[in-house]
């Protein structure tokens, strides 16, 4: 298997040393650094996005429970007040 050695990662530097020079290797950290943040916030604005569409959709769904109660109930109320009426005729 190929590895890198010390002479490898020795001649590396030195070749991008010549082609960037030494004044221009830290504004290279700097941006690939920038870069990695902006990266991260990105990834967890989009897990805040999921976790908050996945609450609200939870909530859509008890509040459809909750309307299919109260529909139930209406109708029973209605099925017992039409009772009491027939009852008293």
């Amino acid at each position: 298997m190929m590895g890198l050695g010390t002479p490898e990662l020795i001649l590396i530097v030195v070749v991008f040393l010549i082609f960037f020079g030494a004044k221009k290797i830290p504004e290279m950290a700097q941006g690939l650094g920038k870069g990695i943040k902006e990266f991260r916030k990105g990834i967890k604005d989009v897990q805040t996005d999921i976790e908050n569409d996945s609450a609200t959709t939870s909530t859509d769904t008890e509040r459809e429970r909750n309307l299919d109660k109260r529909e139930l109930e209406l109708i029973k109320r209605e099925q017992e007040l039409r009772k009491k009426l027939e009852e008293n005729k």
